[in-house]
């Protein structure tokens, strides 16, 4: 019986899961959509919606819980300087999770996480900004 089973393990230790969701939340915030399993979406929509509730609040010890858990600085600029305003109005539900079919290898269900309306431009603009750079140096 699994009572009292608040989460899931992912068959991770601790601290490979905290790197885990550090990691997936920060492409998360950074691309507002991301392709991945459905249990670590299903997961991962739990610490983004608490993320985003510190980015609504705003003040300095909301910033530092969030540099907790998040592993760059910029992640923690977005979220706070474009996430918290968006959802400033809405009252939880930021993410959605939208099942995406079978992995071709191993046949484990897919499923893209994103944001409620999300900016459809933030997903690749890195790469693009860099790919341009490469261009304009050569």
């Amino acid at each position: 019986m699994r009572h009292a089973r608040g989460y899931r393990r992912l068959n991770r230790t601790h601290e490979h899961r905290k790197a885990l969701f550090a990691n997936m939340a920060g492409s998360l915030i950074e691309h507002e959509q991301i392709k991945t399993t459905l249990p670590k979406a299903k997961e991962l929509k739990r610490i983004i919606d608490k993320l985003v509730t510190l980015g609504k609040r705003g003040d300095d010890h909301a910033k530092r819980l969030a540099a907790g858990r998040l592993k760059q600085h910029a992640h923690v600029t977005k979220l706070f300087d474009v996430l918290g305003p968006r959802y400033k109005e809405r009252n939880g539900g930021y993410v959605r999770v939208l099942k995406a079919g079978f992995r071709y290898g191993d046949m484990a269900p897919m499923a893209i996480i994103e944001f409620v309306e999300r900016d459809v431009d933030a997903k690749g603009a890195a790469d693009k900004e860099r790919v341009a750079a490469e261009a304009a140096a050569d």
